[in-house]
């Protein structure tokens, strides 16, 4: 790996392209250096791992509106949306947009954590709409998948966004332009040109994931692709872009993240390196914010130790820095401790979660969400005792560069009413590469299976995997098929409110 100093310059100075990060990440695109069969492996599973998410939520009301807003533009030989038959194709950007709603909307798939976090999985449906729309093969496809990968980590390693309360799309559609580039083999000009114009526009604010967090949790992802589909297409028609767009006087890093005097370090492989990035990330077990993975694993471990929940007095949560001020106390929301808040915002209380698992023993997508289940009075009770601090030990770890360092758990005291105390500690989740039980290709199918089990038949979810482990192979007319189908009586439409649709 290369490191890339970043910087700003006056436009007095001119800075030559080939010295721009965007150039340099074109580049990265553009060689056509092989996928090794690991990357292509992890791919694979990656892509299991986004359909069955997807599926899970496909009568949620945010992929529901966004797949009926799809449906009002088909094309012929356009490309496929989850939950309808494979032979119905629709405008690439609408069906990424149906898509990637629907696989982000559980935040259940995968997820990397750097100077700033993402999840990688998001960049898979507008690459793949594309490709279906275009007509490529699969090692097209995983060409472009691998290369989307590799700018998202690279970006998420060395900007951060969160600190100046951007949402994490920024890197987003940059990443997404880049593998759809790489996947059509576009010059270098006109990939480079697609990465500034999709920057420029999917920076927004993290105010979809603080206070009240509404659907748009789910839609900013799949906006963001949307976006970058849009970007390619007008710059392969000979359009440019804000420029420099990283290093500009006006640009992104110079009003809206450390100013004139920042100095960012992306590492980006070299001419010929592999691009191995997704073999850095990691999905989840458990549908809820990352940082909370391992606290749900060792809350079913410490849960096994206790008779009586309401014996506990307190709860004291030493975490990183990342997990007390995002979805911890310290985040000072009060929505985070209310019954009554949405199952966005509770999916970013791990004063909530940690309660639930620790009571139940347990986590359940739908079930450990539940109104009813919320508003349990003695979960209220012991939800209501838990508070995080932050330890330098753990964001220490959480920053680490160093994979088997780097931790995203936390040292949890459970102080009981009695004067004792029950204490443990737990690093990384049991599906973490690091973990007790790290997630392989079985459980990926598993998960699959789980989630979808009474959505589709039997016959359709076998189809589906082994389409999908055929991936690197599947000829340009079978790429329809990486596609979940959903029985029409299974499907839910929006037809309680009108839109302009």
């Amino acid at each position: 790996m290369k490191k890339h100093k970043v910087r700003v310059y006056p436009s007095k100075k001119h800075l030559p392209r080939e010295k721009q990060l965007a150039w340099k990440m074109a580049e990265v695109c553009a060689d056509k250096v092989p996928v090794e069969k690991d990357v292509e492996a992890m791919i694979i599973n990656r892509v299991i791992d986004n359909a069955s998410v997807a599926i899970a939520s496909v009568n949620r009301h945010a992929p529901a509106t966004a797949r009926v807003q799809a449906l009002a533009h088909p094309r012929k030989g356009g490309a496929t949306v989850f939950g309808m038959p494979n032979n119905q194709r629709f405008h690439a950007e609408w069906a990424a947009w149906a898509n990637g709603t629907a696989v982000r909307e559980l935040d259940f798939h995968d997820t990397y954590l750097a100077a700033d976090y993402s999840h990688p999985g998001d960049n898979i449906p507008p690459i793949l709409a594309v490709a279906q729309q275009t007509g490529q093969t699969g090692k097209n496809l995983v060409r472009g998948l691998a290369a989307g990968y590799e700018l998202q980590v690279d970006l998420v390693t060395g900007i951060c966004l969160h600190e100046h309360k951007i949402d994490h799309i920024a890197h987003l559609g940059p990443s997404a332009a880049g593998g759809i580039g790489a996947m059509l083999k576009l010059p270098t000009d006109t990939i480079y040109q697609s990465i500034q114009q999709a920057l420029h526009t999917t920076v927004s604010t993290r105010q979809s994931r603080k206070g009240e967090i509404s659907s748009w949790k789910a839609f900013a992802p799949s906006h963001a692709g949307k976006l970058a589909i849009e970007a390619v297409d007008r710059c392969m028609r000979g359009e440019g872009a804000p420029s420099p767009i990283y290093e500009g006087e006006d640009s992104v890093i110079a009003w809206i993240l450390d100013g004139p005097t920042a100095d960012y370090t992306v590492p980006l492989p070299g001419a010929g390196e592999p691009k191995r990035a997704i073999l850095e990330t990691y999905t989840k077990e458990h549908s809820a914010e990352y940082q909370s993975q391992a606290l749900i694993d060792l809350a079913f471990r410490m849960g096994e130790k206790i008779d009586d929940f309401d014996k506990i007095k307190e709860v004291v949560i030493h975490t990183s820095h990342h997990t007390h001020y995002v979805i911890g106390t310290g985040a000072n929301d009060p929505q985070k401790m209310d019954p009554k808040a949405s199952r966005e915002t509770l999916d970013h209380s791990i004063m909530y979660i940690f309660a639930v698992a620790l009571q139940d023993g347990a986590w359940h997508h739908v079930k450990s969400y539940a109104p009813k289940r919320a508003a349990r009075p003695d979960t209220v009770r012991l939800w209501h005792k838990i508070r995080t601090t932050e330890d330098p030990k753990w964001t220490e770890r959480y920053h680490s560069r160093d994979p088997k360092v780097k931790a995203f758990g936390a040292r949890i005291e459970i102080i009981f009413k009695d004067g004792t105390q029950l204490e443990d500690e737990m690093a990384v989740a049991n599906a973490h590469p690091y973990g007790a039980r790290p997630f392989e290709r079985e459980h990926y199918i598993n998960k699959f299976m789980t989630l979808t089990d009474g959505i589709i038949t039997k016959n359709e979810a076998d189809r589906f995997i082994e389409t999908a482990e055929r991936l690197p192979k599947l000829k340009a007319d079978e790429l329809g098929d990486l596609n979940v189908q959903v029985p029409a009586a299974k499907v839910k439409r929006i037809a309680d409110k009108k839109g302009i649709f």
